[in-house]
């Protein structure tokens, strides 16, 4: 009785999993390529920082930051980040989520305030957040 029922959690996690994956597969933007998303990525995480160290933000806001901040450094990942090229663009399509979700509640001046690339680099995450 009890390997059947460590069978079905096992298999419920398995396919709560595997839905995970086919949601953020799903929820990518499309008109950017995964290798520009990868290119923002370090001009977005301090992006990140800056927005969460600012007082100016609603509490929410900035505790959604720093939720995202804490799931970028634990080393577990949905994907495992040695699978090819999928590895880490569950990290960019749980940033994409999340910035999105604070651009909306922050407004898009915040992320101008606080954007640390270019100006093209800003236009990509324009298009990456869909703002």
């Amino acid at each position: 009785m009890s390997w059947s029922l460590a069978l079905a959690v096992a298999l419920g996690v398995l396919l709560l999993w595997l839905g995970l994956i086919i949601a953020l597969w799903v929820v990518k933007p499309d008109d950017l390529g995964l290798q520009e998303i990868l290119r923002l990525l370090p001009d977005l995480l301090r992006l990140l920082r800056r927005l969460a160290a600012d007082r100016s933000l609603p509490a929410g806001v900035r505790m959604r930051l720093v939720l995202l901040l804490g799931y970028l450094a634990l080393p577990i990942d949905l994907v495992p980040d040695f699978i090819p090229v999928i590895g880490y663009a569950d990290d960019a399509v749980v940033v994409a989520l999340a910035l999105r979700s604070v651009a909306r509640r922050a407004g898009e001046d915040a992320l101008e305030r606080h954007w640390p690339g270019t100006p093209e680099g800003l236009q990509a995450l324009r298009r990456l957040l869909r703002v």
